[in-house]
């Protein structure tokens, strides 16, 4: 099976590609690549994403025929895809960092500053928070409820379908922290960086 990496050049993932790798346990190819041909083969995708909405977008979309073979993949293909930070916020219609920006539109909703309630909570949104599981999530197998992960954001996503949620996060409001719509996932917090539980998650993709 091979596992394929979007590489867009959206910052340093050398931590996802080592947690990936870790959790597949040699069984499984994990590739980080920007060939369309290599991710249209592909059984599975992740789509990392660190930096802002608007960055990140732009980014994927100067690789000319990325976001179509994206497309191709997550909604005609239906193969499993899965998204961390950026990465699951690009699902959305719009995001609203620095400016309106397009996105994949796989979730109906935008993406939006975190109300930080005036300045009662620190932005960005660094650090470990709890989960609130709230869906019978298949990336969640073995994950209890309230497990502690690794978060680093200013801005949440927030879906028009409240069904795609499949957990949250206690930070100034009900924070979207995962969603999950048939064979796309994602993460708002970082997986590869939430120890053993992340590796779980990440493993539970893998083995989907």
């Amino acid at each position: 099976m091979n596992v394929t990496i979007v590489d867009y050049k959206s910052g340093n993932i050398s931590s996802v590609i080592n947690s990936f790798r870790e959790a597949a346990k040699s069984k499984v190819n994990i590739e980080i690549t920007s060939d369309l041909n290599k991710i249209k083969s592909s059984d599975k995708i992740v789509l990392p994403g660190q930096g802002s909405f608007k960055n990140c977008f732009e980014a994927l979309n100067n690789i000319n025929g990325m976001i179509d073979t994206l497309n191709e993949f997550a909604v005609h293909k239906k193969k499993p895809l899965f998204g961390i930070c950026v990465g699951l916020q690009m699902f959305a219609d719009f995001g609203y960092e620095e400016t309106e920006t397009k996105g994949l539109s796989w979730i109906s909703g935008k993406v939006s500053k975190i109300d930080n309630q005036k300045g009662k909570f620190k932005l960005p949104h660094i650090g470990w928070n709890q989960i609130n599981i709230i869906k019978d999530s298949k990336i969640y197998k073995g994950v209890k409820n309230n497990s502690h992960m690794y978060f680093v954001h200013s801005y949440e996503i927030i879906p028009k379908n409240k069904n795609v949620i499949s957990s949250t996060t206690n930070y100034s409001s009900k924070i979207v922290s995962s969603i999950e719509k048939e064979n796309i996932f994602g993460t708002q917090f970082h997986p590869e960086k939430s120890d053993k539980d992340g590796l779980k998650i990440i493993e539970n993709f893998i083995n989907l």
